[in-house]
């Protein structure tokens, strides 16, 4: 018995021994045939991961007859009905054409009229349309094209080079008109669509963004206030229109800072404040009725303002460097060295809006000019005269 009993313990003990070796150096020799115990709820399938809203609404189409959520098709088809494409001929204006001796130094010239391509936007039910100048400048015969198919000859109603603008007329029936927008509550970063004819290839929209307001000094015109935007314009698209995210018409597309004469996202447009005030001066008198007071002006600087003994800190206003001799301006007392600070109520802060300003005064109506002179703080009334045209100036 007492040598069964210590082969008994020496077994135990040799499996005791294999145990801890096998789970020191093999534990997963342990595991194999082991069978877990999960409760049945922890073998329900896990469910996806829910996309978030706008992947949702990204690849969901939408049910037949409704809009696509961030969709601009209702902006697109209450605006572009009322964007046309305008077609314009020059015929050749070069004298002597069937002279000998004019073929013999200049070559034979066939004297085929010149074409161009624009866009313009219908603002009344009545046939008026808004386009650039340099569209329809001298230009013998203009034709506007309908999205709808339709065409007709255009008369000219007024121009004006300043702003380049330009008023047509077109005499059908039942005619598209855009709404006009409210361009003065336009912010920096609101979306913006571009609708014209960009290089006859048909009516085109683009998207984008308003990128700047209020740019000036480009050299284009003479009053200058554009809204800049990255929407595509290209050539084509000059007239045409730049509409909000409701399909209300903001700007009328102008031009384009380009390298390569395509779009490069940097484009301008003149806000429909502006063009709407040229349009309804060009209806009623068939010009631009501009006040004008004949002053040269700069912009104030520190530096400048401690020259002519402005008060210190003074940084508002625009310097009046030149007063044309018995100009409206000079009868009223202005003089070189003074800084208008308002005009009729309104704050200038800038050459162009002093331009701006000016240029809104009815002729022949007194105005209170805001002026500061050295230390004294003065209000003048001038009488604006009408702006004479760049060509009579220049005369």
């Amino acid at each position: 018995m007492k040598r069964l009993w210590l082969v008994f313990a020496q077994t135990v003990t040799v499996l005791l021994a294999a145990y801890f070796v096998v789970l020191t150096f093999k534990p997963a020799w342990l595991e194999r045939g082991a069978v877990l115990s999960v409760p049945p709820a922890a073998l329900a399938p896990v469910a996806p991961l829910a996309p978030p809203a706008s992947a949702v609404s990204a690849n969901v189409p939408a049910a037949p007859g409704q809009v696509h959520p961030g969709s601009f098709s209702a902006a697109v088809s209450k605006a572009a009905p009322a964007v046309v494409s305008i077609d314009t001929s020059t015929a050749p204006r070069r004298p002597a054409i069937n002279d000998p001796w004019f073929q013999f130094f200049f070559g034979d010239d066939s004297g085929a009229a010149q074409s161009g391509l624009g866009s313009g936007v219908i603002v009344r039910a009545d046939g008026y349309v808004l386009t650039n100048n340099h569209v329809v400048e001298n230009a013998d015969q203009i034709e506007v094209a309908l999205t709808d198919g339709r065409r007709a000859q255009a008369k000219m109603i007024g121009t004006d080079p300043d702003s380049d603008l330009a008023v047509l007329k077109i005499d059908l029936p039942n005619l598209p008109v855009i709404t006009l927008g409210d361009s003065s509550q336009l912010r920096v970063g609101d979306r913006a669509l571009a609708i014209g004819n960009p290089f006859g290839v048909g009516q085109t929209v683009t998207s984008g963004i308003i990128s700047a307001l209020g740019r000036n000094q480009l050299g284009l015109n003479a009053f200058e206030n554009f809204i800049q935007t990255d929407a595509a314009i290209n050539p084509g698209n000059s007239g045409g229109a730049l509409i909000d995210a409701s399909g209300n018409l903001i700007g009328i597309n102008t031009a384009i800072y380009s390298r390569s004469g395509g779009s490069m996202g940097i484009g301008f447009a003149i806000p429909v404040a502006a063009a709407r005030q040229v349009m309804d001066s060009i209806i009623a008198h068939g010009k631009v009725v501009r006040g004008w007071v004949g002053v040269e002006s700069a912009e104030l600087t520190p530096e400048l303002a401690q020259t002519f003994n402005l008060p210190q800190g003074m940084n508002q206003g625009v310097l009046v460097t030149g007063v044309l001799a018995q100009a409206p301006a000079a009868q009223a007392g202005i003089r070189p060295g003074d800084v208008i600070v308002q005009v009729a109520g309104q704050r200038v802060r800038s050459v162009p809006e002093l331009l701006s300003r000016i240029a809104a005064l009815p002729p022949g109506q007194s105005v209170r000019f805001q002026v500061q002179r050295q230390n004294r703080a003065l209000a003048l009334d001038v009488t604006p005269a009408q702006r004479p045209r760049p060509r009579d100036a220049g005369r």
